[in-house]
């Protein structure tokens, strides 16, 4: 209570009484000094007006405005960068050009060169130097109205504020973003980091963020390679990046670089004699260029890009991983060498195939009467085969007429095909001082290379030269595989008792197909007829279609497409068509089916990249994603090794995968895939024709490496009636082959358990014993099979237990005739009385 301010004092006053008389007395005297004094009127009435347009200030700049303490953790948008199998870079995924450095990687000259043009006192000054900016604001002043933009008065923290936070509107107010902003990051970031910031991520022109990009860009070279001259021209590029490096501004690009050199020497950062040596050396810039990489692997890479978009975003804003901004280190399975391999005997290929076929029309078609190198050159289109250019043809007089690149250059154009026209974009290549026309193959096709022990994709090519269209024939182009799906008609048959052994009629085979239809009658490749009873290795070899569908039919449609879905190659309705490759598939997913047969039946999802790692390292997606709980003890603890589960699944018994495997090393030494006989390499394959032929197939390879490739017209039409997988399809194959002969090991195909390996007839299909498999396995008789257990054919026969036979009978006749048997040597003894007697010979 003593403490109540209500409660009067000794003077007869409360406290609250006091205060308030105080404050009254306060406010009387401040009315009196304003009335009284004009000077405190002018102060009173500024402070106001200062605080009103701080509070405009604030609502309209500084409340917007990002915190500098975002450039402590900043990541800089950064390219996607591509590694094949070996490790090497074979691509990037960039919009732009950017390199990261820190600031201990600028030589000094190059920091002294980029000071000198852009901010002398960097150093000394606090973010803003108010002497510039004075000078800044009389431009601004003078231009006002002019339509021209007034030089910037920058310094090097504002252009760090400006690119990084604010952006590059021109207008006073972000001006005076930028100098609040300036304030704010030297308060939170050293010179040192301020600088590394700002040579990192300056835009210099063709597409080139930071000096060492740019660097690359102008000069082909790291800027720890560069010499004076270069540096200080690179110093002149942020105020005008887009005129300095243009060839037709040369002049204005010297008397810039002359100028930076003499503040390099006046600020005491060169001599006078260095200067000079500088200002008299040319601007030596190379020619515009994209970056070159070991490896021609357009399809494959794209297809890679399009895998990382689903997982992790295109941009930025997608999140911090994306792939054009996230900085990320992809490792693919790309193997160079098959690429390449794969590449040439695709393009052979088609080449080949088009041979003496006259142009079929052009590329694309753009306007030759205005800019056309500025259409050519968006159209994106180019081509990287021998010597040939992708150009635009600009005139024509009469046969001949005239070329132009997408560098500007143009040229004669020699014997023009009659329907070429003005805006036609062909290819060409140089011929008798001049350009001749070269056709680009209209049939296409793709090709994958897999390894079947993983299922990591080796080589891709889809079409001739992903240059010319991204369109990946090897993925996305959805065809009839034909009779490279008839292996798997046969595992199915192999699965449900029948053997490869088992005869089964070659002849006409008709079903009904209800009334609407009426009946449907199935022929052989060329309408040939039927030929009678083979074994069904026999049918697989010669890819018979009356003995493929039979057994289709035999064992249930059901069933056969129901293995083609576990296979991955597609989900079709059971009709007998499927059976011969009617329905729908590409050449990867028959490509990741053939690697499941040679596989013991173990199928891997087929992928392209192994894992990816983001800008600082760390692993954030991978292909194995298998747990080794012990693989990196530190010392070993005396227990077992650790064991890796087995990856994939189990789509195929591993016993009927290998007699397949076992069958399709005959359609190679004695079937339709002959071709690849003389390699004398432990291969397997199938080859496969359409209807039309409108589609020609191989499928194959060895333990260690699997393809499968196709060719065909875009829009489907025949091929020509000679076409056939075995005679356009399976060369390629060879050839892809013969170019990666060192790869490829004379270690056959493995044996799974289970699996008894017997010699037969190849004719009849039944078991001998005489003799052994001939060396000449295309004309050999008696070969080896593959069995499963008590499946192998028991009733045999060899030729040279003729006479043992032929004894036993005779002496079996006598001993009839001596127990007085009636008839004695016309009693008839038949070979089933032998058996019967003697239980058989096996």
């Amino acid at each position: 209570m003593a403490n109540d301010p209500d409660l009067p004092g000794s003077d007869g006053t409360s406290v609250r009484w006091r205060i308030q008389r105080d404050a009254a007395g306060l406010l009387i005297r401040a009315r009196d000094l304003w009335r009284g004094n004009i000077w405190v009127r002018r102060a009173g009435y500024a402070l106001a007006v200062l605080v009103l347009l701080y509070a405009i200030l604030w609502v309209t700049v500084i409340r917007t405005l990002p915190s500098a303490d975002k450039l402590l953790t900043y990541q800089p948008p950064l390219p996607t960068m591509v590694r094949g199998n070996d490790g090497e870079i074979v691509s990037s995924y960039a919009r732009e050009r950017r390199v990261q450095l820190r600031y201990v990687d600028f030589p000094e000259p190059l920091i002294h060169a980029f000071l000198s043009a852009e901010d002398k006192s960097f150093f000394s000054h606090g973010g803003v130097d108010f002497t510039g900016l004075i000078g800044a604001m009389v431009d601004y002043t003078m231009k006002f109205g002019s339509g021209e933009r007034a030089r910037g008065g920058s310094t090097i923290t504002q252009q760090v504020a400006k690119n990084i936070l604010i952006g590059n509107e021109y207008s006073v107010t972000r001006k005076l973003k930028e100098m609040i902003l300036a304030r704010r990051i030297e308060s939170v970031l050293t010179k040192q980091q301020i600088l590394e910031l700002y040579l990192n991520e300056i835009p210099l022109g063709r597409q080139s963020f930071g000096v060492q990009a740019a660097s690359r860009a102008y000069f082909d070279k790291d800027v720890g390679d560069l010499k004076l001259h270069e540096v200080a021209f690179l110093a002149i590029l942020p105020k005008a990046p887009e005129t300095y490096g243009r060839a037709k501004f040369a002049e204005k690009a010297l008397e810039r670089r002359a100028y930076v050199l003499d503040q390099m020497v006046k600020n005491g950062w060169a001599t006078p004699a260095e200067a000079a040596e500088a200002k008299a050396q040319p601007l030596g810039l190379v020619q515009r260029r994209a970056e070159n990489y070991t490896a021609d692997a357009g399809y494959f890479l794209e297809e890679v890009r399009r895998q990382l978009i689903d997982k992790f975003g295109e941009n930025a804003e997608d999140g911090p991983n994306s792939v054009y901004a996230g900085g990320l280190w992809v490792r693919t399975s790309l193997d160079t060498e098959l690429q390449t391999a794969a590449q040439n005997a695709l393009r052979a290929g088609l080449v080949r195939f088009s041979g003496g076929r006259a142009w079929s029309g052009p590329i694309a078609r753009i306007d030759a009467s205005g800019n056309w190198q500025s259409e050519l050159i968006t159209s994106n289109l180019s081509i990287r085969y021998q010597d040939w250019r992708i150009g635009v043809v600009l005139d024509r007089r009469g046969n001949d007429g005239r070329i132009g690149f997408a560098d500007g250059s143009t040229g004669p154009l020699w014997a023009m095909p009659q329907a070429m026209k003005a805006g036609d974009v062909i290819a060409a290549a140089p011929s008798g001082g001049g350009w001749s026309v070269r056709v680009v193959p209209e049939v296409s096709g793709g090709m994958v290379v897999e390894d079947p022990q993983s299922g990591r994709v080796l080589a891709m090519q889809g079409g001739f030269d992903a240059r010319l269209g991204s369109f990946n024939r090897a993925t996305q182009a959805v065809r009839q595989p034909g009779s490279t799906i008839k292996p798997f008609v046969y595992a199915t048959a192999l699965d449900n008792g029948m053997t490869p052994a088992s005869m089964v009629l070659d002849g006409t085979f008709c079903v009904y197909q209800g009334a609407a239809l009426g009946q449907k009658c199935f022929r052989n490749f060329g309408n040939e007829g039927g030929s009678g009873s083979h074994t069904m290795r026999w049918g697989l070899e010669q890819s018979r279609n009356l003995m493929t569908v039979r057994i289709a039919n035999d064992v249930g449609m059901d069933k056969v497409v129901r293995t083609i879905k576990s296979v991955g190659v597609g989900d079709y309705q059971p009709y007998l068509s499927m059976a011969l490759g009617a329905g729908d598939t590409t050449a990867a997913k028959i490509a990741n089916a053939y690697a499941a047969l040679a596989n013991h039946g173990r199928q891997h999802e087929q992928t392209l990249v192994d894992y990816v790692q983001n800008r600082d390292g760390k692993v954030i997606w991978k292909a194995d994603n298998r747990d080794c709980s012990g693989c990196n003890m530190a010392q070993w603890d005396g227990s077992p090794m650790p064991r890796m589960k087995p990856t994939g699944r189990q789509v195929l018994d591993p016993r009927t995968a290998y007699q397949v495997v076992h069958m399709l090393e005959g359609v190679v030494v004695r079937g339709t895939a002959l071709t690849l006989a003389d390699l004398h390499l432990p291969l397997f394959g199938k080859t496969g024709t359409t209807s039309g032929p409108t589609n020609v197939w191989f499928a194959g390879g060895s333990p260690d490496i699997v393809g499968a490739l196709y060719l065909g017209y875009d829009q489907p039409r025949s091929l020509g009636g000679y076409a056939q997988g075995g005679r356009i399809a399976a060369p390629i194959f060879k050839d892809f082959i013969l170019q990666t002969r060192k790869r490829w090991s004379d270690t056959p195909f493995t044996v799974p358990e289970g699996i008894r390996m017997v010699k037969i007839d190849r004719v009849s299909g039944r078991q001998v014993f005489g003799g052994t498999p001939d060396d000449d396995v295309r004309r050999a008789s008696v070969i080896w099979e593959a069995f499963k257990p008590n499946s192998e054919p028991t009733r045999t026969f060899r030729p040279e237990d003729q006479t043992l036979k032929d004894a036993v009978l005779e002496a079996i006749r006598k001993a009839r005739a001596a127990k007085g048997d009636a008839g004695g040597d016309d009693v008839p003894v038949e070979e089933g009385d032998f058996v019967e007697d003697k239980g058989g010979i096996y």
